[in-house]
């Protein structure tokens, strides 16, 4: 036990106890960050629940209430917060909770309560014994409204009337704003009492948007205000009593042509809330009884959502455990998945970043390929259709690059925040191409490649000519606007690119895995380029990416830390720092063979990994905190493409390491979810992983990462040009004795396979094929 304090002790010696200001580096720092996620309280404190139905998203506590503690609790849409407080209470207590469970597929929540000792009637002492009374609630969206039941049964043999009291409000306030960035002026709100079994919350945004929250009761009740409903419920023995809250939430143009709502106008055309379902609510038969309005849209969501699932790839292994973590992962997935008019499209994560980025999405969707090419598809589409066309300094944006997100709240309408469409993210650009490229490999959908191929074109175009602002063959960056982003790598804290002294680099900044997506997405696009007929590009384009390598070799590869320097500065001076970025480039294959090795070493040395994985930033760099967003943190889909990367150089059992440490993680966790990030320190016997305060639970490519763990160590590689799903080098961490792989797909071919481990041997068997695409295992 002495031995796991010290190095405890030893991380915080390194770490947040010696600050930026003891090392003497510039010191930015003082100074909170942009955009900077405010925390009073840790998400860790309680366990909280979500829910996710097109642009909607709800923040819960266990309870299934909202804002009965301070926190990010909310009913939310389009980035603003439609329902801030909906309190439950009997009898003016606070139920007392037996279970708070997330139904398998996420569909919906499920609570369990009961009444504590209920005191009556202070003068006479009359008092309900608690756990007489027993309460079921459950609550899910569906198509622009949050549905609520509340049943109670009696289990006594004396008949009990009870109040029932439900608190709400809506503050409307921008999600910014709920991340804790200030405003000077808001718009103005309204609540009244609209029937006998309705109160309407309407708000008329800075933006010229009206947003309304309605609350519908059912049955009628007893009273009713506009922050306050009660309800009188009779219960005799082995009694039943169900209470239904129903919350809309709408948002419309107002009728004028200020130039704000023009812009919403340009929003809806660019894309989300024109996808059937994601935001108009349903409308019902007036008079209709809310039971029966609750039965039949919990009906219509669980349709839709095994509509959504149909034809998947599913996974059974010999480890339960595991089973439960591929489930939540694969429920989490298609709870983030949107439906646009473009196909699918996964939400970054909750509550955050519940909305559509570029890098997320392509990386989320090429981790997910093998098991649902539909997010391919979706992802290529929907940023190919909205592709930024001109030179705009405010948004980051040039011709031919990929978005970086989009917001549809008052703040991002009215500039107030960059994000309405925002395109400063360096690699979601050569992250598009090399998708467009792996999609196709698995699917061949020519018919989409063809479609999005201008899409492609410029996106090339934008690589050479906007990305290499120098001309030296690096893609490199630098905002436009003091209001865009300081960093644009995926690492895109204001401190997370730095030299080995810890002061941070100057611009533009060559980060090196995005040389790598680059090297990837030329590759890529030159065997496209051959499909459709242009072998002149496809010849430049293999030509540039040979280049392209030696160069990225003699410029980023650092003797000295023995791996791939983080980035180059402004000067093109190394930022010699040991970070998980150089598994980006085994990744993307743009690492040579010889060098290979040794980054490995460096990764999975104390140092880079922890235990439960590999670190952002290694311990003992200038920067290095195991507490910070980019420093010193591990991400799952980090280690995800590093877990990639490796079994590209066959450095398999590197891979089954990372595996089998994120396995772990899982198991640590609620929901055996892989959450966004978590603190760096040390593993340590009898103890958990360490949660970072406010990250996002769930996060689509924290989802997707355990399905590229698998293939990184099934070797798995889909090749539609050669009809051929080929197993390179299987193995199989040791967790898992067998993984059955069903409807594995490969254009229209269709396997079933089975992977037995026998100590260091796996053996592959084929269970079932229909269609004619051959299957080889290569060792």
């Amino acid at each position: 036990m002495a031995a796991d304090t010290s190095t405890a002790d030893a991380e915080h010696a390194n770490g947040p106890l010696n600050g930026p200001s003891s090392h003497g580096f510039q010191d930015a720092d003082a100074v909170l960050p942009q955009y900077h996620i405010e925390a009073q309280t840790s998400l860790v404190e309680r366990p909280l629940r979500s829910l996710k139905y097109g642009e909607a998203f709800a923040v819960l506590d266990s309870y299934g209430d909202i804002g009965v503690l301070p926190g990010p609790e909310g009913l939310f849409f389009q980035d603003t917060r439609y329902l801030s407080r909906l309190h439950l209470t009997i009898e003016d207590q606070r139920p007392l909770l037996l279970s708070s469970v997330m139904q398998d597929d996420n569909g919906a929540l499920s609570v369990d309560m009961t009444t504590p000792d209920i005191r009556i009637d202070a003068h006479d002492a009359t008092t309900i014994p608690r756990e007489l009374i027993a309460i079921e609630r459950t609550k899910f969206l569906f198509k622009g409204a949050c549905y609520d039941r509340i049943g109670l049964r009696n289990y006594d043999s004396r008949h009990w009337t009870l109040r029932i009291g439900v608190t709400f409000d809506a503050d409307f306030r921008d999600l910014f704003e709920v991340r804790g960035t200030a405003r000077t002026a808001r718009g103005k709100r309204t609540v009244e009492v609209a029937s006998e079994t309705e109160v309407q919350f309407r708000y008329v945004g800075l933006d010229e948007v009206v947003r309304t929250t309605s609350l519908h009761f059912g049955p009628k009740p007893k009273n009713i205000e506009p922050g306050k409903a009660s309800f009188e419920v009779s219960l005799p023995p082995g009694g039943r009593a169900s209470l239904f809250i129903r919350t809309v939430f709408e948002s419309h143009r107002a009728y004028t042509s200020a130039p704000a709502a023009e812009k919403v106008g340009e929003d809806a055309a660019a894309g989300l809330s024109r996808a059937s379902g994601s935001s108009a609510a349903v409308r019902h038969p007036k008079g209709l009884a809310e039971g029966v309005i609750f039965a039949r849209a919990y009906r219509d969501s669980r349709r839709d959502l095994r509509q959504l699932t149909a034809g998947i790839t599913t996974i059974i292994s010999s480890n339960d455990q595991f089973n439960e973590a591929a489930c939540r992962a694969t429920a989490d997935l298609y709870m983030l998945a949107s439906r646009t008019p473009e196909g699918i499209y996964p939400f970054a994560g909750i509550p955050w970043y519940s909305t559509v980025f570029g890098r997320d999405g392509i990386i989320t969707a090429m981790m997910a390929l093998w098991i649902d090419p539909n997010f391919g598809k979706g992802v290529l589409r929907y940023l190919a259709s909205t592709q930024a066309k001109a030179i705009d300094p405010a948004a980051d944006a040039q011709p031919g690059k990929v978005l970086h997100e989009t917001r549809r709240g008052e703040m991002a309408m009215l500039g107030e925040v960059p994000f309405r469409h925002y395109y400063g993210t360096i690699d979601g650009t050569p992250l598009f191409v090399m998708l467009a490229w792996e999609y196709y490999s698995v699917t061949g959908d020519r018919e989409t490649i063809e479609r999005i191929w201008p899409a492609l074109e410029l996106a090339l175009e934008w690589m050479n000519k906007y990305g290499d602002r120098d001309g030296d063959g690096f893609v490199e960056y630098a905002r436009d606007t003091d209001k865009g982003l300081e960093n644009q790598g995926w690492k895109d804290s204001h401190d997370s690119i730095f030299h080995t002294d810890g002061n941070l680099a100057k611009g533009p900044i060559a980060l090196c895995e995005v040389q790598g997506y680059v090297y990837a997405a030329k590759n890529g696009m030159a065997k496209l380029a051959k499909l459709l007929g242009h072998a002149e590009l496809a010849e430049r384009l293999k030509h540039e990416a040979r280049a392209l390598r030696e160069n990225f070799d003699k410029a980023f590869w650092c003797d000295a830390i023995g791996t791939y320097a983080l980035a180059l500065d402004g000067e093109k001076r190394q930022c010699a720092v040991r970070s998980s970025n150089a598994g980006h480039a085994l990744f993307t294959g743009i690492a040579l063979p010889e060098r290979a090795a040794s980054v490995a070493a460096n990764l999975l040395s104390k140092d880079g990994f922890n235990g439960w994985g590999v670190r952002t930033i290694a311990r003992g760099e200038a920067r290095y905190n195991p507490m910070s967003y980019h420093n010193g943190s591990i991400w799952p889909h980090d280690n995800a493409l590093v877990a990639l990367g490796l079994a590209r150089y066959d450095l398999k059992p590197e891979a089954s390491r990372i595996f089998e440490g994120m396995f772990d993680t899982a198991l640590y966790q609620e929901q055996k979810r892989l959450p966004e990030l978590f603190c760096g320190f040390m593993r340590r016997h009898q103890r958990g992983p360490v949660a970072y305060p406010v990250a996002c639970s769930p996060q689509a490519w924290a989802a997707a990462a355990p399905f590229a763990f698998l293939a990184a160590c099934m070797g798995l590689e889909l090749q539609h040009d050669r009809n051929r799903i080929r197993l390179r080098n299987p193995t199989l961490p040791a967790f898992l004795d067998g993984v059955s792989i069903f409807n594995l797909k490969l254009g229209d071919s269709r396997v079933d396979l089975r992977l037995q481990r026998y100590g260091g041997d796996v053996t592959v068997n084929v269970l079932r094929r229909t269609g004619d695409a051959q299957v080889s295992v290569v060792k």
